[in-house]
């Protein structure tokens, strides 16, 4: 018996002392799939970070440009990477929505198009074809931009993650959501010179790009292991400033797949545009909701206080 005894209490010890055994499960869903834009999550991965929160994460991609902040609401994912502007449109319809913290603090995307085309302003675009990569938000975003710049009589159509094939084969002359830092590396890496125009140049409040996000429900019931994530993340964050090489390096070895040349580029264009920290600025999400009352972009003004408590 003493024996049987020295054995249950030695497993025991082990469980509590091994990393992880006690932690909380955490599933992440990126809203793309996985490119340096998610590199803090990785490093936070790769260096134990989430090991030492206590929680246990699972790093999923979407199987559709829409489908995260949905799960995410829908409580079918803990947490989920969505947009600043995706997330007040859907607090706007009603959706238990909140936000966990903050990714990339400044906007990246643009009205991309092939630089051959020559369009020397957005108004240039009238009645062409413009795509766009996320239903319910670049769609939205492209009604506005068009309205304030004067492009006209365009046709807008859903090309996904599908950007670089539609601009090529000509099924859209300029597509709207594809990143300044990523998709021009790319294309660049093809042999093809893309030209764009930058929504916060032409018209469009700043606002953080990649924020976290997750359900109301999830944030009441697993407040701790959300909080526990984003301190994680957030140490990533201090490392990707402060340590960019080593936080690249972390990347690369937990998505070993990728182009690193091509990454790598996108990561020196993407690193000053990452959160620096996790202080989220009330008034400008108010005054991007003010403004997206204002043009047509939600039909129910928004209180962002709502969606930054607890």
């Amino acid at each position: 018996m003493k024996k049987v005894l020295l054995v249950l209490s030695l497993a025991a010890g082990l469980m509590m002392s091994s990393p992880g055994a006690m932690a909380q499960e955490v599933t992440l869903m990126l809203d793309w799939f996985p490119n340096v834009d998610h590199l803090p999550i990785y490093v936070a991965q790769e260096k134990g970070y989430f090991n030492e929160e206590e929680v246990q994460v699972e790093i999923l991609s979407p199987s559709d440009t829409a489908d995260a902040l949905k799960l995410a609401v829908a409580g079918k994912v803990d947490v989920a990477v969505s947009y600043e502007p995706q997330t007040i449109i859907a607090a706007s319809e009603g959706l238990p929505v909140r936000v966990a913290g903050r990714l990339v603090a400044h906007p990246l995307t643009t009205l991309l198009f092939l630089k051959e085309r020559g369009y020397p302003s957005p108004s240039a675009l009238s009645g062409k074809t413009i795509g766009y990569t996320v239903p319910g938000l670049m769609d939205v975003l492209l009604q506005a931009f068009a309205k304030i710049n004067g492009i006209g009589d365009y046709t807008a159509v859903n090309v996904g993650f599908n950007i670089v094939p539609a601009l090529t084969s000509g099924q859209v002359d300029a597509v709207m959501g594809p990143f300044k830092t990523y998709e021009t590396v790319t294309m660049a890496a093809k042999g093809i010179e893309a030209a764009y125009f930058e929504l916060e140049r032409w018209g469009i409040p700043d606002y953080d790009e990649l924020i976290f996000i997750c359900g109301a429900e999830t944030r009441a019931k697993k407040s701790d292991a959300v909080q526990a994530f984003m301190r994680a993340v957030a140490r990533g964050l201090e490392d990707v400033h402060h340590q960019p090489e080593a936080a690249l390096q972390a990347y690369f070895k937990a998505v070993p797949d990728v182009d690193q040349a091509i990454e790598r580029a996108a990561f020196e264009r993407t690193r000053p545009y990452f959160a620096q920290t996790q202080v989220i600025d009330q008034e400008r999400w108010q005054t991007f909701a003010d403004f997206a009352l204002e043009h047509g972009l939600i039909d129910h003004p928004v209180n962002v206080a709502t969606l930054l408590g607890p």
